[in-house]
């Protein structure tokens, strides 16, 4: 292997700095071979280590009652009683889908779905938060659809419901697009098994698709630096971007749950990133033992690949499983059965040192400790700084702007459909979807081939604010926490479990780490207030294009269960005809704000402050302005309110003559967008009075609920009882939406303004 040490040494190329060749030295005992160079650079890659973000991750509270497996392995995992646990695991695909948007957001399903059944769950949902620069520009076209059609063709084929997500456009995204991608399953708990490697003399077989040159990471750079072994100036030309087959897939998710439940596995784990390297790694280092890996039984589809590019390709649709020399006929039988390729490919070894040896045909070419590879790279303390001018940015508040403009016309401005992306993903797969796509938070029966019977649901939604969290990172990730657990609330679902999606720039930038710690931090004291445990998540970093960072996104999944599932929950669109009142449950202003100094109007009117704008849609959408300060938040009210919803639904979906109508809870766009689309949802008119003017119709104080009820004495003596600030603030219906002195359309109008608005940006003419 020849290695251009005059123009670049190889570990610069391999993204390894001269400090961290320096530290491999000294856990080797000596200078590494380019082969254990490779295995160092992807493994300690900002990807695999987390070298920047480890030390801020620490300070998030993991434990729980329900907690079976948190951070750490494959996905996290909770008890939901019955006997049945729910696993659940969120990712990037930011920079393939970039790349090549079809592929890389479809091998972003396929590695999602993977981390599931690894731990023995059956994949049951996806849900995807996408972020792109503004649709009005022809490259931000072309990557949505390829998005949204790699999602739509993995997740329809391999036979996973879609069941909702996000779409954010933003001018901060142009460069780099984020695609995240959640994943919820469930097993008996029983069935639950780890990716650890155990027993000496035990066999490592590679489950899955043969092993290609597409997918490895950086492979340009790494054909360039000279390793040499057969790829040439073809490999430079060859994609980084993983290549699926959710057929594939599909055979591989039936094989290995149907080994699990056959009790040949003793451990499994998904070749993600970094692929054999990582798999064998890190079962090995988890387990304590040591593993022999020889790369001339890998099964591959291309001729001539060198060691290193077996062990470091991410070719989709491969699974390593740990079994018995005793098992394995009955494994490769099974195997058989399914059309999956089954190959030993390592055995364990009992070496006290852990060492994971790459043998070809026989010879030794590499020999590392494994828990070097997994848990030995650098954890880095970068420096922290806050940006520059951020008091300035916070106080210029459009909540004090003189009102102007036409409220009417920003409704109409801020109103979006979503579902031309989501008709496109098939949300019904398994028939267990009672929620879809469109609706607060998704909801799923709780069954599945092999599960225990029960009459418990599951809801899951995903969540994020970058508008928030540009101004104040803290205080914006626990907006969105607490925007995500009211979504939950409103399909009677109790929060249960947290995991986060982390999309940042670049962390040598000191103002990215002090946003990324920010955030870790805000979140940390929001789960603890609301008693939330955070079971796993996902860091990209990295998010630029020539200097300019993404805003600060931090994309939060959160679990919720329902005790009994006997019905769907009213839904966010009332009906005509059932003489509904409108009640807005939560604080309606900021607290402190009635009869501030300087209040317009008469003594003990609202101030402006009672209706904050500060990162609100309306502000950033219709006036151009990003900054101010974000509303206050009370994480004590917030739980009160929430409690209270989630009962009141709870009470419908369990069978019981629930109060409610309908419920929504007020999120972008303020009060206005909220009552907006309960009506379009339902086909019905509202008048709404005695509101305070455009702030309180576009503010985004949080806290706050929509509901629709026939009795509402009875629903505002509930809230008294629970302590709930309750306000009825209109009545349903007729054919047109009317907020007295503010907005007044016709049904048939604000319908189409609404079903229109994001194809007509997608599909220009």
């Amino acid at each position: 292997m020849s290695v251009r040490a005059a123009e670049e040494p190889l570990h610069r190329a391999l993204g390894l700095t001269d400090d961290e060749l320096d530290r491999i030295v000294g856990l080797l005992g000596r200078e590494p071979n380019a082969l254990e160079l490779a295995l160092y650079g992807v493994m300690w890659s900002e990807h695999c280590s987390y070298k920047s973000s480890r030390l801020h991750l620490r300070r998030l509270p993991t434990a729980g009652d329900r907690v079976l497996v948190g951070p750490g392995e494959n996905a996290g995992v909770v008890d939901a009683g019955d006997g049945i646990a729910v696993a659940i695991r969120i990712e990037s695909h930011n920079h393939p889908s970039a790349i090549e948007p079809h592929q890389g957001a479809a091998t972003g399903v396929g590695g999602i779905l993977r981390d599931i059944f690894t731990m023995g769950a059956r994949p049951l949902a996806v849900m995807d938060p996408l972020f792109f620069g503004s649709p009005d520009d022809a490259r931000q076209r072309w990557l949505v659809e390829g998005v949204v059609s790699g999602i739509s063709s993995y997740g329809n084929s391999v036979g996973v419901p879609t069941v909702g997500g996000e779409l954010t456009f933003d001018s901060c995204y142009s460069s780099n697009p984020l695609v995240n991608v959640l994943c919820l399953g469930a097993l008996p708990v029983d069935r639950l098994v780890l990716g650890r490697a155990s027993g000496a003399g035990n066999l490592a077989v590679l489950l899955g698709a043969a092993t290609g040159r597409d997918g490895i990471g950086g492979v340009s750079i790494l054909a360039s630096a000279g390793l040499g072994g057969g790829s040439g100036a073809d490999a430079i030309k060859r994609p980084s971007v993983q290549v699926g087959d959710p057929f594939e897939e599909k055979r591989l998710i039936e094989a290995c749950l149907a080994l699990l439940d056959a009790g040949l596995v003793l451990g499994i784990q998904d070749l993600g990133g970094a692929g054999l390297a990582c798999a064998t790694s890190e079962t090995a280092a988890r387990g304590g033992v040591g593993m022999d890996v020889d790369v001339s039984s890998v099964p591959r589809r291309e001729l001539g690949m060198a060691p290193w590019e077996v062990m470091t390709s991410e070719s989709q649709e491969r699974m390593l499983a740990i079994v018995t020399p005793g098992a394995w006929p009955a494994v490769e039988e099974l195997c058989r059965r399914w059309e999956v390729r089954a190959a030993v490919v390592g055995t364990v070894t009992d070496d006290p040192s852990g060492r994971l040896r790459v043998l070809d045909r026989g010879a030794v070419v590499a020999d590392v400790p494994a828990s070097s590879l997994a848990d030995g790279a650098p954890l880095y303390d970068r420096p922290l700084r806050e940006p520059a001018g951020l008091d300035a940015r916070r106080a210029d508040d459009p909540t004090f702007d003189a009102p102007a403009g036409d409220s009417e016309a920003d409704l109409c401005a801020l109103l979006c459909d979503p579902s031309w992306v989501y008709r496109q993903y098939d949300s019904q797969l398994f028939l267990n979807t009672v929620v879809g796509p469109g609706a607060d938070a998704a909801l799923l029966r709780l069954a599945g081939p092999g599960l225990p019977p029960s009459e418990r649901g599951v809801a899951i939604t995903t969540d994020s604010a970058p508008r928030w969290c540009a101004i104040d990172p803290r205080q914006g990730v626990a907006l969105v926490l607490a925007e995500a657990v009211a979504n939950l609330a409103c399909v009677g679902a109790s929060a249960v479990a947290v995991v986060n999606c982390l999309n940042f720039g670049n962390p040598e930038h000191p103002e990215v780490m002090w946003q990324l710690s920010e955030t870790i931090d805000g979140l940390a004291a929001a789960c603890r207030a609301l008693e939330l445990p955070v079971i796993g998540g996902n860091v990209s970093l990295y998010n630029e294009s020539t200097g300019a960072d993404i805003d600060p996104t931090p994309v939060l999944g959160v679990l919720g269960l329902v005790e009994k599932l006997r019905r769907r929950p009213p839904g966010m669109g009332w009906v005509d005809g059932d003489a509904s009142t409108v009640v807005l449950l939560g604080a309606r202003r900021a607290p402190g704000a009635l009869g501030a100094p300087g209040a317009p109007g008469a003594p003990g009117a609202p101030s402006p402050a009672a209706h904050p704008l500060g990162g609100s849609t309306w502000a950033v959408t219709c006036r151009s302005r990003r900054h101010g300060a974000l509303p206050p938040l009370d994480l004590v009210a917030h739980r009160e309110v929430v409690r209270l919803v989630t009962r009141l639904v709870a009470d419908s979906v369990g069978g019981g003559d629930g109060l409610l109508d309908a419920v929504h809870d007020v999120s972008g766009g303020g009060l206005g967008v909220a009552l907006a689309e309960m009506a379009i949802s339902g086909g019905v008119g509202v008048r709404v009075e005695s509101l305070e003017g455009h702030r309180e119709l576009f503010s985004e104080l949080p806290s706050r609920i929509v509901v629709a009820t026939r009795r509402p004495d009875e629903l505002v003596g509930r809230a008294r009882d629970a302590g709930v600030p309750a306000e009825l603030v209109g009545v349903v219906g007729g054919s047109r939406f009317v907020v007295d002195g503010l907005v007044d359309l016709g049904m048939d109008e604000l319908a189409a303004v609404w079903s229109g608005a994001l194809r007509a940006r997608l599909e220009p003419v």
